[in-house]
């Protein structure tokens, strides 16, 4: 097991990190996934009981992760925002104005519904849903493998399911690479996962708290 794992994706140097994050050196350049912000208050207005140290969870991974990698650009591959506007999305603001020289970016996904003001104010800008970088094309939720880059993308939340002696099997999320797309995990403290079957060509780098190993 390793607590980073380096990796060459489509001719590009990456990092992947136990903190369900892909880091491109070259480019320094974070990628994160299924942030989901906001999620937590959000099913606790409604009255589900679910606690609240996730949120602490989420925004002190998410400075960590900058300040250890010393990123320049933060890339969220959508679902940065659970819903509606909640007290989670000034907590966001007052990173993203901590670390005034990191360039953040949304590429949208179906939770991201806010207003663009919204966004603007903390200065987070707003990509196509589509967006090129370098061999990669970023995107929310790519169904099928595009034309023009190696697709990278989140939504799926990928999990992988292994199975021990006995009975015994336990689900990790994971990194999902096939031959030309790859899956991130979600980031988010309280997001649920999706048991994906890969090709027996794939690659896929399970995360068992701060490890990460493939599998």
């Amino acid at each position: 097991m390793n607590t980073v794992v380096a990796f060459s994706l489509s001719g590009m140097d990456v990092r992947l990190l136990p903190q369900k994050a892909l880091l491109i050196p070259d480019l320094g350049t974070l990628l994160i996934a299924d942030l989901h912000l906001g999620k937590v208050n959000h099913f606790r207005k409604a009255g589900l009981p679910v606690p609240a140290a996730a949120n602490e969870q989420n925004s002190a991974q998410l400075i960590d992760l900058i300040r250890s990698t010393q990123a320049r650009r933060v890339i969220f591959l959508g679902d940065l925002f659970h819903s509606h506007y909640n007290p989670e999305w000034e907590v966001l603001g007052q990173i993203c104005n901590h670390f005034s020289a990191v360039k953040f970016e949304l590429v949208p996904g179906n939770h991201d519904i806010m207003s663009e003001l919204q966004y603007e104010r903390h200065g987070i800008i707003l990509q196509p849903t589509i967006m090129p970088l370098g061999p990669f094309l970023l995107t929310h939720d790519a169904p099928e493998p595009m034309d023009g880059g190696y697709v990278l993308s989140g939504h799926v939340h990928p999990g992988i399911r292994l199975r021990g002696r006995g009975r015994q099997a336990l689900t990790f999320p994971c990194f999902h690479f096939g031959k030309r797309q790859g899956l991130l995990p979600s980031f988010g403290a309280f997001t649920g996962m999706k048991v994906i079957l890969p090709e027996k060509e794939d690659q896929v780098f399970a995360i068992a708290k701060d490890e990460i190993f493939e599998v």
